[in-house]
């Protein structure tokens, strides 16, 4: 019963994205993030779930274990939930498994690298893709008041290609942003955890530009984008630890006449 749950919960807030022969919505799902992504009539609801074992390492540093997996609904939208219930099948899958390192190199500064290999399928079309991914990132701890600002900024590759050849695909991109604490903390007790709301601001430029396929009318092709939201900050892991759902948030991104609502499990930035 709380699995079922925790999947509608999932479901309410999940991504849209379009439902024809484009790969790029679900196989770069994982790195799009969960969002209600808007360019076309129609829509495929799509659910990413972090998951992530850590291997080895200190507060100083460490090596983990990500194993996220989304899944797509297509023609599934949130308010079909309460009359018709969850979807019957799933339309599309991706596991995009990969190695994280973590290393701080002073007291208010950390570096991150990522490297993911992974695989994709459209139930639906019966075809698949691979995936590949990497990045390194540098997280700046700012001391003002008791905010707790956090400076990020990631470069990071991402690629698919289908198993028959036929199509490829790839975009890298860098991003900037902060992340601001409100210095506001409660207790929540029916998950043993400390909370303290934050709010955020991204900017995305994408040197390769992604290409958004539409189904009517032109493809949409994405250079920039710029996302403000807010989260709530968990004092450790809610739920599962293995989950590693430490946010829980909302956020919209927009740009290059893309806009997208995002549903947050992590660290948004």
């Amino acid at each position: 019963m709380l699995l079922k749950f925790i999947i509608a919960f999932l479901l309410i807030l999940a991504p849209t994205v379009y439902a024809e022969e484009d790969f790029t919505h679900y196989a770069f799902a994982n790195y799009l993030g969960s969002g209600i992504y808007r360019t076309s009539s129609q829509n495929a609801t799509v659910v990413n779930v972090p998951l992530s074992w850590k291997l080895s390492g200190d507060e100083l540093e460490s090596w983990t274990l990500k194993t996220p997996v989304s899944f797509g609904f297509f023609n599934f939208k949130w308010s079909d939930l309460p009359q018709e219930g969850l979807p019957d099948s799933v339309g599309t899958m991706t596991f995009t498994p990969g190695i994280e390192y973590r290393k701080r190199t002073s007291q208010d500064h950390e570096f991150q690298s990522y490297f993911d290999l992974g695989y994709g399928n459209n139930f639906s079309s019966g075809t698949d893709v691979a995936i590949m991914s990497a990045g390194i990132s540098s997280l700046l701890d700012i001391d003002y008041k008791q905010n707790s600002p956090v400076w990020v900024n990631r470069l990071f590759f991402a690629g698919y290609r289908s198993f028959d050849g036929k199509q490829t695909e790839t975009y890298s991109a860098i991003q900037s942003g902060i992340d601001i604490g409100t210095n506001i903390h409660w207790r929540w007790d029916w998950l043993g955890v400390d909370v303290e709301p934050r709010i955020f601001a991204v900017g995305y430029w994408y040197f390769d530009k992604l290409r958004f396929v539409m189904p009517f009318g032109d493809d949409v092709v994405v250079s920039h984008s710029l996302e403000v939201g807010a989260t709530l900050a968990f004092s450790k892991p809610i739920l599962w630890e293995w989950m590693g759902i430490d946010r829980l948030g909302l956020s919209v991104r927009a740009g290059d006449g893309v806009q997208a609502w995002r549903l947050i499990f992590e660290f948004p930035i």
